[in-house]
This record gives C-alpha cells, sequence and structure tokens, in this order.
C-alpha cells in the first residue's frame, strides 16, 4: 500500500514488547517486523517463546504493553474481517453440518443470531452457501461432505474446514497457529501443500506459527525465529531469513544452532527431520 508517496508494509510491528502478571514477566521484546503483502512468514520458535502471543496480537484478540502493530499503516484494536485466524485445536460447531460450520462466520457477523428473521437473509444466504461450495472444492473436500457433521470427518478434513471457516470474510491476512501439528505426517504434508498453494491462488499473506524447523523450510517464503537469551527477557527475533536464497541444509543447521544454543531451554526433545536429501536433528 502507498500512504503519501511512501510504500507502507502490510503489517508492520513496531518496539513491540509484551508482559504478564505481577510482577511483570516479560514474553516478547522489542519486536520489529515488517511483513509485505503476498508473502508467507513462518515464525519458527521452541514452546513458551511467545510465537502464539505475537499472532494473537497481531489478530487483535490481545494488545500489546508496549509498542504498536500497523495493519496498512492503521493500527486495530480487535479482530475484524481483514484477519482469518486457525487454531491448532479444530474450532467447529459439533450440532452444525460441514456446510453450517462454513457460513456460520458470515451469517452472523451480517446478520446477527436472529438474522434468520430478515427478509433478505435468505438471499444473502443463498450466496454463502455458494461461495462456501467454492471453498469446499478449493480445499479439497466434495460436495458430498457438506452435510457431514465433524464427528464424522478425519482430523484432516476438520482441519480443512476450519481453514475454509478463516476464509469465507474473504480476509488478506491469515494466521495460523501450530494449524498442522496434531496431525499425522502424510495428513500434515498435504495440508502444507494445500495451504502454500491457496495463498498463492487467492494472493492473502499467511503468518504461520510452527515449531517445527522442517515445515518452516519447506512452506515459508520467509523464516522468521524467535528466541530468549535469558530467563529475565522476553523473546527477541533473532533470525529473518528467506530459505529459498541458498542452501537449506545450511540454514536446517543455523536454525538448530539457535535452538539449541538458547539459555531458557536446558534440553530438547530431538527427532529426526529431513531437508531436501538432508537428516538433521531438530524439532
Amino acid at each position: 500500500m502507498v500512504q503519501g508517496g511512501v510504500t507502507v508494509s502490510l503489517i508492520r510491528i513496531q518496539q513491540l514488547s509484551v508482559s504478564y502478571g505481577t510482577p511483570p514477566r516479560p514474553v516478547l521484546s522489542d519486536i520489529d517486523l515488517n511483513i509485505e503483502d503476498g508473502e508467507f512468514v513462518c515464525l519458527l520458535g521452541q514452546t513458551g517463546c511467545g510465537k502464539s502471543t505475537l499472532l494473537r496480537l497481531v489478530l487483535g484478540s490481545e494488545h500489546p504493553t508496549q509498542g504498536h502493530i500497523l495493519i496498512d499503516g492503521v493500527e486495530h484494536h480487535q479482530p475484524d474481517r481483514t484477519r482469518g485466524y486457525v487454531p491448532q485445536k479444530y474450532s467447529l460447531f459439533p450440532d452444525k453440518t460441514v456446510l453450517g460450520n462454513i457460513t456460520f462466520g458470515p451469517e452472523v457477523s451480517g446478520f446477527g443470531l436472529l438474522g434468520h428473521l430478515l427478509p433478505r437473509f435468505y438471499r444473502r444466504r443463498r450466496e454463502f452457501r455458494e461461495k462456501a461450495y467454492d471453498y469446499l472444492r478449493r480445499i479439497g473436500l466434495h460436495e458430498s461432505d457438506a452435510g457431514k457433521y465433524p464427528d464424522q470427518l478425519s482430523g484432516g478434513m476438520q482441519q480443512r474446514v476450519a481453514i475454509a471457516q478463516a476464509l469465507m470474510t474473504e480476509p488478506r491476512i491469515l494466521l495460523m497457529d501450530e494449524a498442522f501439528s496434531a496431525l499425522d505426517p502424510g495428513t500434515r504434508k498435504e495440508m502444507q501443500r494445500l495451504i502454500r498453494g491457496l495463498s498463492q491462488d487467492l494472493g492473502i499473506t499467511v503468518l504461520f506459527v510452527t515449531h517445527s524447523i522442517q515445515e518452516a523450510i519447506q512452506i515459508g517464503s520467509r523464516v522468521v525465529v524467535l528466541a530468549r537469551e535469558s530467563a529475565s527477557n522476553g523473546s527477541s527475533i533473532v533470525l529473518d531469513c528467506d530459505p529459498r536464497s541458498g542452501d537449506s541444509g545450511l540454514l536446517a543447521r543455523q536454525l538448530l544452532d539457535i535452538m539449541e544454543t538458547s539459555k531458557e531451554t536446558p534440553s530438547l526433545n530431538l527427532a529426526a527431520v529431513e531437508v531436501g536429501d538432508t537428516q538433521f536433528a531438530g524439532f
């Protein structure tokens, strides 16, 4: 976006700090980060480093202790239609069908809980349903799935529906908080390909929280790493890089080094991470 002849980043985070409790315990310290329109940014870091907190701050459901978050140059203080959100845990209504879950948000935000009493509600409802069927196809489900209930769906299918829910408001920004961490490896890879393709097809900006080095390198156009320097300081950005610009194996080693030398975590739960044809120890 251009304001006064100057290009403004879609998301601009300025000197952001967050503390909780009494006495205040710092969670994030002096975060400065610009995210451009159309980027797919993976926010990587250990559990407890403040990744999810930063995501909720961008969403507008939490507020910083100090600093600012600007969306297109404007500070927002609550969630709105410009930002879709996909949590780690499925957020589907168990008593609603797939179609009902996808259309619920737009129907309520447009007409309220008693909107069905308004004559124009049913005209708009048809439009919402047509749009929902379009997103069903985009996320890889069939029209026959529209009448199913969440308990009839696999974990991967439920998360596809959650993504469709978030996209129904046509957000410019999609915020995803460990959205695939509970899925089996095969389904997780499918979902990674799906969301990368959707972000490109729809032209949306994605901020994707993960603790997986492999996931961050494979799907991100940019990787931002949060880490703590000590127990008394909040997390800060320690690396901001483009995983496509160099050797992915070298980047994986660099990321692992950052994780392993973090003073906040005395020990790590290491597993095999494959990047390209190379295996590394990682989360």
